[in-house]
């Protein structure tokens, strides 16, 4: 190898994107490495903060539970670092490229076959993971209540509501990429972000429906309770529903959904047989804390900013030769067209719209992957905001109470590694939210 070629656009990014992946991987085995060491280290013993209220059994259950998760998590780790080499470096996005340019010739109608073969032999390669993680771990601690036959039924809704959905959308994308000039980018942004309107909209009444069971809310005194609490709190909703979450798990949640005039408040059916009416009501407090602070305004809106930078990058890169070289796909078309790899123009690559979209969306979180502590120290931001918002419309002390509950139920550890936690965690530790809500509570 000259020179030359070592200090090549294309080899630099191979080079960056081997070393990137690399770290990666040796950050997320290391820190998960410390969570499980860090859980096992306390199992024996429940904190001091939680011994009069959390049973010996149940924190030994919470840490059981993480350990088998963590182990699951490690083997993901190492197969989906195996399966984006494989992808990428080892040609395997180029090889199902040329199979399918053999088969199809090229043209739009190849690309979307290209991206819709990508996500199907990608989801069949994932599915041993959910089929253990819901039929063994989840399972074993006795929060599956799914049957097989229900998964299944699951996967092939889904499988076609993505096909149904997604593929008119990815057509328009590929379109826009060869149809629409140095700017598509942004035409396609426009797209992207009516799209995401449109499917918050659309997805209580259309798309939820269609895996799970809305009931409008009929317990009186808590419907009292919620309503006058949302007036005071200034929001308005379409209606209070239960949704049949037992069907499928025993983990309790509530949410918002929805956007405009299909706002809903929507209530798992665990949740409501688990908490007393004061604590339904806090929690409900809490999600009101982020519609009060704009919490998902704020994150709709950096999302729609960080999806129009990452197309402005894909719209350059994917006219850059050393883009396609550098990361395993171009070398074979290179060969088709006659002419070495390093000679290719950005004209010639921009007739494969659809790897240059695969291809940024795999290598992407790779690089990226260091802002996750960053984007979880705001999200936990948000929620001690949103606790102290709770705390003022109702009773903190309700909060605390529901929220240990759902920690027991769901068995979350209250001993997890401060690193790990920092790293990954969206939510406050246990031990850092109820000494905030007792500090609050005091000061009432």
């Amino acid at each position: 190898m000259s020179s030359s070629s070592l200090f090549s656009p294309s080899f630099l990014l191979t080079a960056a994107f081997a070393c990137a992946l690399a770290l990666q991987l040796l950050a997320q085995v290391g820190l998960l490495t410390r969570q499980v060491r860090h859980v096992a280290r306390h199992r024996s013993a429940v904190p001091a903060a939680f011994a009069e209220k959390i049973t010996l059994a149940a924190h030994q259950k919470a840490a059981d539970y993480t350990l088998a998760k963590a182990q699951v998590g490690l083997l993901q780790l190492a197969w989906g670092a195996m399966l984006l080499l494989g992808w990428t470096l080892l040609g395997g996005l180029d090889a199902l490229h040329q199979a399918l340019l053999a088969a199809m010739g090229p043209g739009l109608g190849q690309q979307i076959a290209l991206v819709a073969a990508f996500a199907l032999i990608s989801g069949v390669l994932e599915l041993p993971f959910s089929l253990y993680q819901t039929f063994v771990v989840e399972q074993r601690f006795g929060f599956n209540q799914s049957t097989l036959g229900l998964w299944l039924a699951d996967l092939c809704k889904s499988s076609v509501l993505a096909a149904v959905i997604g593929l008119p959308l990815v057509a328009a994308v590929l379109w826009l990429m060869q149809a629409a000039g140095s700017l598509w980018w942004l035409w396609a942004w426009g797209l992207w972000t009516g799209f995401q309107l449109l499917l918050m909209w659309i997805f209580p009444t259309f798309i939820a429906p269609l895996f799970n069971k809305f009931q409008p809310l009929e317990d009186a005194a808590l419907k009292e309770r919620v309503t006058t609490l949302m007036q005071r709190c200034g929001f308005a909703a379409k209606g209070l529903f239960v949704m049949d979450g037992s069907r499928r798990s025993a983990h309790a949640n509530a949410y918002f959904t929805g956007l405009g005039n299909a706002k809903r408040v929507v209530f798992y059916d665990t949740l409501l047989k688990k908490l007393n009416v004061d604590e339904v009501e806090a929690v409900l407090a809490h999600e009101l804390g982020h519609f009060k602070h704009r919490h998902i305004t704020k994150r709709m809106l950096g999302m729609f900013a960080l999806s129009l930078g990452g197309l402005a990058l894909l719209g350059w890169v994917s006219q850059q030769p050393w883009f396609y070289t550098g990361l395993g796909v171009a070398p074979s078309l290179a060969l088709a067209l006659g002419s070495s790899s390093s000679m290719l123009s950005g004209a010639q690559m921009g007739h494969v719209p659809g790897v240059a979209l695969l291809l940024f969306l795999l290598v992407v979180p790779v690089f990226s992957f260091w802002l996750a502590p960053l984007m979880a120290h705001f999200s936990r931001r948000d929620e001690f905001q949103a606790d102290a918002y709770a705390a003022a419309q109702a009773q903190p002390a309700a909060l605390a109470s529901a929220l240990l509950k759902l920690y027991e139920d769901n068995a979350a550890t209250l001993t997890p590694d401060p690193l790990y936690a920092r790293f990954y965690y969206s939510h406050p530790p246990a031990v850092e939210r109820l000494a905030q809500l007792q500090r609050q509570e005091s000061r009432v």
